[in-house]
């Protein structure tokens, strides 16, 4: 099967001492220290041996020296032996001070190359850290992608990705790419453009980009969303790709498009290509985010070749509440063979009539091709057993390099280290999408968890888009308690988050749907148990008609955690460990990988819309 998924996204010391060399002996009666002084061919010029520097002056000395006729001649000299007597001890005394000096200078340097060292070792660690962290967020726009059409080509299926150049784009992991010769042209805004169009493979998979010519600021940006023309930069890609497929002479079974970015090529397919060689494809699209739903004026529909007239009616792209508005989102549903919307949690019926966000009439109205199915997981980055920022693995059959990792966890914060401790960890995304009810539960799930002794470590996820104020203020309350117990981290750190839930017994979730950062799936990889901020029966109430429709995750995770109030947690690990640790075991062995039930759902809706 052909599918083109359309997505947008040892040092040496010398004694300035030359021809001495000095030796210290000591015998029990007896505390001489002997100077052995000898010349360039290494014979003793003399030997001294002295007591005290007071005993050498009052036995008044004497100068061994050798004549001209080879017999020795001593001189007794009071006056010269005074002076060479002084010259010996200024030479003893310049000679311990240099090996003084240069025994500090030796400590010195030593202390320097371990320092050295440390700062070559910590800078190799960082280097290692931020290779991790380039690889982590690059996972987080591309995971989707990459992660299901991978899976789904192991399965036999054919896959090509199509997506816009970004200007910040990193193309280094694209292997083979290449600018093709011919340009491209698509249709905008009454005229026809040209287009660059590159490919090469990432990951196994065929990818291609469509470079604009003349709109070349609509992707050459910062940012791949979140400007005020976003409508108008994604319905000129959907066009290029479109145009770009037909004149390529290619001829997918599936069209796979994503999130309202995307929804376009809905109406696009119907009203101008499926005439233009297209019969035998048909259209899934995916929404990962029902709740963003941009609403345009019916005019601008005509920039990629469409009639508003025929468009803007309430059974197509009218809006719901605001009907002198399009809606995007709409148009990906109604004009696409299937829908699949992801959740991690929500069965059908609680989709159509909770989660719709204005939506519900036309979900209802396509009941019948829309699908729920699970974000598939990336376990070869997120697995404990192999996992190398960690300092000790781990698995579910032999748990002891948990608490490796919790000490570890510890030490790195300054937290109280105790192996039995349990540690809570909390990743803040969005505060925006918290209430204020959901804010005052964590309040008072730290307030009470640290009279238990309960340690908590809060980290935000990166750049909030908005709610920092939020974020802010919950900081300001969490940090008032001071508490020894209680970490808040406002910055991300890919590194330490692994270590995190490497240590945690819990994680606080502030939504056990999070098809973004897959913190609860993440969690339970971990061995920690993902818990609502907020435990909201309502959240989870059944629509008897639709029920039967939900993931096999869904009904895992709903029935393990989603019921679990925070107390309730801390309770059965102190009052029923077996049972808990029964659920931590489950949890760690189910399979959430793209392979299993996400890509089994797609593969079932692309064989179902081929026979169409």
């Amino acid at each position: 099967m052909a599918i083109h998924a359309l997505t947008t996204t040892g040092f040496s010391f010398h004694l300035p001492f030359p021809k001495c060399s000095t030796a210290y002996s000591r015998s029990a009666g007896d505390r001489a220290r002997t100077l052995c002084c000898s010349s360039g061919d290494g014979e003793f010029s003399g030997l001294i041996n002295v007591s005290t520097e007071s005993e050498f002056e009052r036995r008044g000395g004497a100068q061994m020296a050798k004549s001209s006729d080879g017999k020795r001649s001593i001189q007794s000299s009071d006056g010269e032996l005074g002076a060479k007597n002084s010259e010996i001890w200024q030479l003893f005394r310049e000679a311990q001070r240099n090996i003084l000096s240069l025994d500090k200078q030796r400590a010195l340097a030593v202390e320097e190359l371990n320092k050295a060292i440390s700062e070559k070792k910590l800078l190799l660690e960082r280097i290692e850290e931020l290779e991790i962290e380039k690889q982590a967020m690059a996972r987080k726009v591309a995971s989707f992608v990459t992660g299901l059409s991978q899976a789904l080509q192991r399965k036999g299926n054919l896959v090509e990705v199509i997506l816009p150049k970004y200007g910040s784009m990193d193309l280094n992991e694209v292997q083979g790419i290449r600018e093709t010769e011919v340009e491209y042209y698509s249709y905008y805004n009454g005229q026809l453009h040209g287009n660059k169009i590159w490919t090469g493979v990432i990951c196994g998979i065929g990818v291609t980009f469509i470079q604009p010519l003349y709109y070349s600021s609509f992707f050459n940006r910062e940012k791949a969303y979140g400007y005020s023309d976003d409508f108008e930069r994604f319905m000129y890609f959907s066009r290029a790709a479109l145009d770009y497929i037909v004149k390529s002479g290619k001829k997918p079974d599936v069209l796979h498009i994503h999130n309202w970015q995307t929804a376009i090529i809905g109406p696009l397919f119907w009203d101008i290509f499926v005439q233009q060689g297209l019969e035998g494809s048909r259209i899934l699209f995916t929404c990962h985010d029902i709740h963003s739903q941009p609403l345009i004026q019916p005019e601008k529909l005509a920039l990629c070749g469409l009639d508003p007239t025929k468009l803007h009616r309430p059974d197509r792209l009218q809006d719901n509440p605001n009907t002198h508005l399009a809606n995007i989102m709409k148009g990906g549903i109604v004009y696409s063979n299937k829908v699949v919307i992801m959740s991690s949690t929500h069965s059908k019926g609680h989709i159509i009539h909770s989660s719709s966000h204005g939506l519900e009439t036309t979900l209802n109205m396509h009941k019948d091709k829309l699908l729920v199915s699970p974000c598939g997981f990336e376990s070869s980055s997120w697995d404990p057993e192999k996992d190398k920022i960690l300092p000790e693995n781990y698995s579910a059959d032999d748990m002891k390099g948990k608490s490796v990792c919790k000490i570890a966890l510890q030490q790195k914060l300054g937290l109280p280290e105790n192996a039995s401790i349990i540690t809570v960890g909390c990743f803040l995304s969005d505060l925006s999408d918290l209430s204020d009810v959901d804010k005052e539960d964590l309040i008072a799930i730290v307030k009470n968890g640290t009279r238990l002794a309960v340690q908590f470590i809060f980290m935000t996820t990166g750049k909030m888009k908005s709610g920092q104020k939020e974020l802010e203020s919950l900081q300001v309350k969490i940090e008032s308690l001071q508490d020894e117990n209680v970490r808040f981290i406002n910055r991300h750190d890919e590194t330490l988050s692994h270590l995190i839930f490497g240590g945690s017994n819990i994680i606080l979730c502030q939504s056990l749907h999070d098809p973004i950062l897959q913190v609860p799936l993440k969690a339970m990889r971990y061995g920690a148990a993902p818990i609502a901020i907020t435990s909201n029966d309502n959240g989870f109430r059944h629509f008897p008609d639709h029920d039967y429709e939900t993931t096999k995750l869904a009904m895992f995770i709903n029935s393990t955690f989603g019921y679990l109030s925070f107390s309730q947690a801390l309770d059965e690990i102190n009052n029923n460990p077996s049972e808990w640790n029964h659920k931590v075991f489950d949890a760690m062995t189910k399979d959430f990988s793209w392979d299993a039930e996400c890509c089994d759902i797609y593969l079932s809706a692309y064989t179902a819309i081929k026979s169409l």
